[in-house]
């Protein structure tokens, strides 16, 4: 449920205004900084400066979003706004490197991976996504090669250097590998949990969600997916029909923030009180205080551990 990287049926966002400038709503989304926090870090730090339109609202160019968005990411790995809002573009990214280190030789592959991405390889990306597979095993694939590669796609995307489509492409290259490397294998296991998963609407982003669902089955849970775009009430519904005992939800950065807030109090109020709620993903409130309640994913290696104090009180409860 943490890295995660536009899946295929996404788009840019459609609140382009002049000159690719994005209104504060969109800027938002985009970088999941709320509109106090951009209005507070302007008066604050000078930063950013955004142009206005005709009617007077706030419009962000496009080098200013992308540096939202680094600055975001630092956000989330536990840097402080007075330290980081006034840096340039190219030392926020060097902070953003150093603070995310990734072993040389993992960084030439990922590489070589995106090249084959640009060119259009993509029967040889799956069989090199294979190979990882076999030489890993799918839990440490995922978690050491897969999650940090995604990350590493996305910003791609986010500065320009692969496409749309080229990015949809590698999200199907992903989804055919891990659902052929699961395959029946991963059978439920006596005393683990039903597991139900899904995004909220306008939350389009699934690999970090197939990602979990992987790693669940790998630890014998029984996951069933409502993939993107599901209502609190069919979330609600879904959960109650299936007999859920967890319902996990993923979130990235393009969430709107007041929004994620609001939806997982009111799942939380409406699930009964026995099914666990799990929010995950690499938005950067979900670093912050959660309702009470609701259980943060951090890092999918997190969740055997997780599963684990579940189990430890769910036979508590039984004894």
């Amino acid at each position: 449920m943490i890295p995660s990287t536009r899946s295929a049926g996404s788009t840019p966002s459609t609140a382009l205004r002049e000159g690719g400038a994005l209104p504060i709503a969109a800027v938002e989304r985009e970088t999941g900084l709320s509109k106090d926090t951009l209005r507070v870090w302007e008066r604050r730090y000078g930063f950013p400066q955004p142009g206005r339109d005709g009617a007077g609202e706030r419009l962000y160019p496009a080098e200013q979003v992308e540096r939202l968005r680094v600055i975001a990411r630092l956000l989330n790995s536990g840097e402080r706004p007075g330290q980081i809002v006034a840096l340039p573009l190219a030392e926020l990214r060097q902070r953003l490197q150093a603070s995310m280190p990734m072993a040389r030789g993992l960084a030439l592959e990922h590489e070589a991976l995106l090249t084959m991405l640009r060119r259009c390889e993509i029967m040889e990306l799956r069989r090199t996504l294979n190979q990882a597979v076999m030489r890993l095993g799918l839990a440490r694939f995922i978690t050491e090669h897969l999650a940090p590669l995604t990350v590493h796609v996305g910003e791609a995307w986010m500065r320009g250097e692969i496409q749309v489509f080229e990015e949809h492409m590698y999200t199907e290259s992903v989804v055919a590998v891990l659902r052929g490397a699961l395959g029946g294998s991963a059978m439920p296991s006596p005393g683990m949990p039903r597991v139900l998963l899904g995004t909220l609407p306008q939350e389009h982003h699934l690999l970090g969600l197939l990602m979990a669902e992987t790693m669940l089955s790998l630890e014998g849970c029984e996951c069933v997916s409502l993939g993107a775009n599901t209502p609190v009430a069919e979330i609600v519904r879904a959960a109650l029909a299936n007999r859920a005992q967890i319902v996990g939800l993923s979130f990235s950065p393009a969430s709107n923030t007041p929004q994620l807030q609001q939806s997982l109090l009111d799942l939380r109020a409406q699930l009964p009180d026995d099914v666990q709620l799990w929010a995950g993903g690499s938005h950067p409130s979900l670093r912050k205080r959660l309702p009470v309640g609701v259980v943060a994913v951090d890092r999918l290696e997190q969740i055997p551990e997780l599963l684990a104090s579940w189990k430890a009180q769910a036979q508590a409860q039984a004894a």
